[in-house]
C-alpha cells in the first residue's frame, strides 16, 4: 500500500473529498468509518495503559479494520491527553492509514479568523487531515478557514449524539423572515444556514444517530449536504433510520456511492469484550477485523 508523507494530504492533487469519499465506499461497499479513540482504561491484556499501549493498539485496530472501512476518524483528544508525544503518536497512526483511505480528524474547531487559519494549518497540513469537525456557535466567520480549501472538507456539529445535547440544540430561535426560515430548533438553523457555507462541496454535518427524528428533519432541510454519523454501537443509535435518511438527495452529496454519508463506528469495533477484557484468550487481530466486517456488511452503500 501507499502511505502519504508527513504533513501532506493522502489523495491526488484536485480531487476534492466527496469525490475521494465517493470512490472508497464504491470500493469497499460500506459507509462505515472507523472511529480510532483508543482510551488507556479499555485496553485488552497485553497493551499497557500508557502512550506506548495506547499507540499499540490502535495501529492494531487500524491495521485489521481498515480494509473494512470507507473513512478513519481519529479523535485528536485521545492523542493530545498524551503531550506532544501523543501527538507524534498520531502522526506516525496517520503516516499508516492507505493513501485511499479519507481521514477525518474529529477536532471540534472554531475560533476568531486568525486562531482558526492556525487551527486549518494544524489539521491539514500537519496531521494531513481530509476533513474535520468543526463547531458553529461562533458563527460562520470563525470556521471559514477550516471550510474555504476546495480539497478538504468541514463537517459542522447540527445535532450531536450524546446525552445532553439538546440542553442547547433543541432550544427554540426566533423566525427569521431574511432567511426566510420559520422558529425552529437552533439545530435545526444549523443545517439551514450551513447550506450557504464555503464555496460549495466543502461542507457537512454532524448528525447522531441517537436522535432518529432530528436527523430526518436535518435531512429534508439540508437535502444536499454530506452527513457524519456518531451514536451507533456503544451508544445504540438507529441504524435503519440513517441508512434511509443518511445519504444525500440532492447537490455535492447526491448521486455518489454512499451518498457522502459516513457511520462512525469506534468502542464497538475496538473495545474487547468483557471476557477479553477480564484475560480471555483470542487474537484481539482477529476479533477486531471480525467486527469490523460485520460492522460493514450492516452499513452497505445503498445508491
Amino acid at each position: 500500500m501507499t502511505l502519504p508523507a508527513p504533513g501532506t494530504r493522502a489523495g491526488p492533487a484536485g480531487n476534492g473529498y466527496l469525490d475521494r469519499l465517493a470512490a472508497r465506499s464504491a470500493a469497499t461497499r460500506t459507509v462505515l468509518c472507523l472511529g480510532l479513540d483508543p482510551d488507556p482504561a479499555t485496553l485488552p491484556p497485553g497493551f499497557p495503559p500508557d502512550l506506548g499501549g495506547v499507540e499499540a493498539f490502535a495501529s492494531l485496530v487500524l491495521d485489521a479494520a481498515v480494509p473494512f472501512a470507507a473513512a478513519v476518524k481519529p479523535n485528536l483528544a485521545f492523542y493530545e491527553a498524551f503531550g506532544s508525544a501523543g501527538l507524534a503518536a498520531l502522526e506516525r497512526l496517520r503516516r499508516r492509514i492507505p493513501s485511499d483511505v479519507p481521514v477525518v480528524i474529529d477536532a471540534k474547531r472554531a475560533d476568531i479568523g486568525s486562531t482558526a487559519a492556525r487551527q486549518a494549518i494544524a489539521l491539514f497540513d500537519v496531521l494531513g487531515a481530509d476533513a474535520v469537525t468543526v463547531s458553529p456557535y461562533l458563527g460562520e466567520e470563525a470556521i471559514t478557514p477550516l471550510l474555504e480549501r476546495a480539497d478538504r472538507f468541514a463537517y459542522v456539529l447540527c445535532r450531536t449524539s450524546n446525552p445532553g445535547a439538546g440542553e442547547l440544540q433543541s432550544l427554540v430561535v426566533e423566525r427569521d423572515a431574511d432567511d426566510d426560515a420559520p422558529a425552529e430548533p437552533l439545530w435545526a438553523r444549523v443545517a439551514r444556514r450551513a447550506q450557504a457555507w464555503g464555496p460549495g462541496g466543502t461542507v457537512g454535518l454532524v448528525v447522531g444517530a441517537t436522535a432518529p427524528d432530528e436527523l430526518e428533519g436535518a435531512r429534508r432541510i439540508a437535502p444536499g449536504l454530506a452527513f457524519l454519523v456518531p451514536g451507533l454501537g456503544a451508544q445504540g443509535g438507529d441504524v435503519g433510520a440513517v441508512l434511509r435518511h443518511g445519504p444525500g438527495l440532492a447537490g455535492p452529496a447526491a448521486g455518489r456511492p454512499g451518498g457522502g454519508l459516513l457511520f462512525n463506528v469506534s468502542r464497538a469495533i475496538a473495545v474487547p469484550p468483557a471476557g477479553e477484557a477480564r484475560g480471555g484468550r483470542g487474537d484481539p487481530g482477529e476479533r477486531i477485523a471480525t467486527a469490523a466486517r460485520e460492522w460493514a456488511e450492516r452499513l452497505p452503500v445503498l445508491t
